[in-house]
């Protein structure tokens, strides 16, 4: 069975990504489009449009054109958007780098994209002095007078950024997002998240990350809104920048809804929030609560993944309030989907691997033509990995991933309810549920926890869990840990967990 957007179909327009984010930032002139959240600096959209255009004409004469990769390694700041649009403007790709990420994964990540140089954050020079690239910095970019020229950007066929997929189920791959697919995709959230110039966002979602660069940055950009910019998360900066800044909406992954449930010093704050979009991961609907009624706005989830440039579903601004903070609301405009039975293609009632279809998709993986076929059909469906169910309102639920589900005596056990459910303990930080082998049933789902400061009792968890699970769901195992490892996305890297424990 298909499953098609009650939302309708959006028209995209045929214009490059740059044209589509920064076309109208002359007209709106002295209006703040970023503002560093660490100095109070402020760059206009003139500013902002004026800067682009010399750093683009300033790359153009170090030999960057049509068709050339570059590398982005910085953290969120006013100057990495201009970066960011003065490549694409010429008609290169933006491949944009993790600053975690270690100086071997750079080079792979660089070697995988064909880069052909790299622009860094000073501090993080010594990221890519092995590089055996060009590398330019950051914050001094060069700039020349002039128009750099219309590249000719074919919005349809050209790649505009190369974004690395997490890798959490296997190798980093590079995936080919092109111009209309971006376009596409901010047309379909904008006709449901109705953000416009009255908007503040804080950008603390990683730009380099496609949730952060698509959702806050372009998007905001786009529709004239201002985006506070934070180069790493800090919980009391970041509930400092919601309040003096009059932050309309915020966009955050759960670890962070997990946090605003849980830390002092959230109540009490003057703030101008309207809505707080979750995504990334899967968020118990009972933090999402806890959280929302802290900060005095709805928190809903939303999802999507970097294959799908990235979203896929979400409430409309005006149904979120009635949302289950636990469902993931329903397919954006132009969006179908199929719940497919993993591993026979065929498709169930209301359960089963989520796939999408939509002009969001990405083209394929770089140069891997084999993992690109395990993930896109030929006629076009995006293979998630993600489990789901959907109601009979259209309104869908992210469940479990396919290959994170656990096995004990045949029965499926999903890690996420069992993390849900971990995380509403009050001596419990946060949590993260993997299979550990066990001789009558196979594999058994072991807890590995954050303790939130009391004194953890591993035995009283298992019982507590127990109480509340169906047997074959029962935690066998507890391990305290200091955190539990993710991505900066906030996906949990379970592989991380169960080397630990193999080793």
């Amino acid at each position: 069975m298909v499953h098609r957007s009650p939302y309708p179909d959006v028209q995209v327009p045929a214009v490059a990504l740059t044209e589509y984010v920064l076309g109208a930032a002359e007209r709106r002139g002295e209006k703040p489009a970023l503002i560093d959240a660490a100095s109070g600096a402020a760059t206009t959209y003139a500013e902002l449009a004026q800067r682009v255009r010399a750093v683009a004409a300033g790359l153009a004469s170090e030999g960057i054109g049509k068709g050339d990769a570059v590398a982005l390694l910085a953290p969120n700041g006013p100057e990495w958007p201009v970066a960011y649009h003065a490549v694409i403007a010429l008609g290169g790709i933006v491949t944009s780098l993790n600053p975690l990420l270690t100086p071997h994964e750079i080079a792979d990540q660089l070697r995988t994209a064909g880069a052909k140089a790299v622009i860094v954050a000073e501090p993080l020079r010594p990221s890519v002095a092995d590089a055996g690239l060009p590398v330019l910095a950051l914050e001094s970019l060069p700039a020349a007078d002039g128009d750099p020229g219309d590249p000719g950007v074919d919005p349809a066929g050209d790649l505009a950024v190369l974004p690395f997929s997490s890798g959490t189920t296997g190798l980093s791959k590079g995936v080919m997002l092109t111009h209309r697919n971006l376009v596409a995709n901010m047309e379909q959230i904008r006709a449901l998240h109705r953000i416009g110039p009255d908007d503040v966002l804080v950008g603390v979602l990683p730009f380099f990350h496609i949730y952060g660069q698509t959702v806050v940055l372009n998007l905001g950009l786009s529709q004239g809104a201002t985006i506070v910019t934070m180069p790493r998360f800090d919980m009391t900066l970041f509930l400092d920048v919601l309040e003096r800044h009059r932050v309309t909406r915020s966009h955050i992954a759960p670890p962070v809804v997990l946090g605003l449930a849980k830390v002092p010093g959230v109540e009490g704050r003057e703030l101008a929030l309207r809505v707080v979009i979750s995504g990334a991961a899967p968020l118990d609907a009972d933090t999402a609560e806890r959280a929302g009624e802290r900060l005095g706005a709805p928190i809903r989830q939303g999802y999507g993944m970097t294959e799908a440039s990235p979203v896929t579903h979400i409430a409309a601004d005006d149904e979120l309030e009635l949302q289950d903070p636990g469902a993931i609301g329903p397919l954006i405009g132009s969006t179908e989907a199929r719940l497919v039975e993993p591993g026979n293609d065929a498709d169930t009632d209301g359960r089963g691997e989520l796939w999408i279809r939509g002009p969001q998709v990405m083209r394929g993986y770089l140069a891997d033509d084999e993992a690109t076929a395990a993930t896109l059909t030929e006629d076009g469906w995006l293979k998630t990995g993600d489990v789901a169910e959907v109601d009979d309102a259209g309104v869908f639920r992210i469940v479990d991933r396919v290959k994170e589900l656990i096995k004990y005596k045949g029965y499926q056990v999903p890690p996420a309810e069992l993390e849900a459910l971990l995380v509403g303990h009050p001596a419990v930080a946060d949590a993260a549920v993997i299979p550990i082998p066990d001789e009558h049933g196979g594999e058994a789902p072991k807890a590995c926890v954050v303790a939130a400061g009391e004194e953890l009792d591993a035995d009283e968890l298992i019982a507590w869990v127990a109480e509340r699970v169906a047997p074959y769901k029962r935690i066998r195992a507890v391990e305290i840990v200091d955190e539990i490892p993710r991505s900066a996305s906030g996906k949990i890297l379970r592989r991380l967990l169960r080397e630990r424990v193999q080793r």
